[in-house]
């Protein structure tokens, strides 16, 4: 490991709740009939800490980002979202990676979850 030019990982993360449903998933099953899940999002950048204040990213900037576009989705229908039409966590991921790649760069990963069931779905961008 290199400490003289170390690389670090920083995570802001939100929550939302939202209905959805899988329009094209198996025949009765749960998945194709209407509810909902409370969900939680990470959003992490990678690079050094830069000068004069000696952090990669203003974690301020990325939490108000991060929790725009969480409340874009809150208390929503999932499907009625552009890009959502088959609202997966994977399609979830891509929603956020969208939101906030231009304005952060160093986007290296998005996480959405839904913890009461215990499902993860981690999107890798460097």
């Amino acid at each position: 490991m290199n400490i003289d030019a170390p690389t670090f990982e920083v995570t802001k993360a939100c929550h939302f709740d939202a209905a959805h449903r899988l329009p094209a998933g198996p025949p009765d099953s749960p998945y194709t009939r209407l509810h909902g899940h409370s969900f939680q999002v990470e959003a992490t950048l990678r690079g050094p800490a830069t000068s004069p204040i000696g952090w990669v990213e203003d974690l301020g900037a990325l939490d108000s980002a991060l929790k725009a576009a969480c409340q874009e989705l809150d208390h929503s229908l999932l499907n009625d979202h552009p890009g959502l039409e088959s609202p997966t966590l994977e399609a979830l991921c891509v929603f956020f990676a969208e939101r906030l790649s231009a304005r952060f760069p160093s986007l290296a990963r998005v996480v959405v979850a839904r913890p009461t069931n215990g499902e993860r779905c981690s999107l890798a961008l460097k």
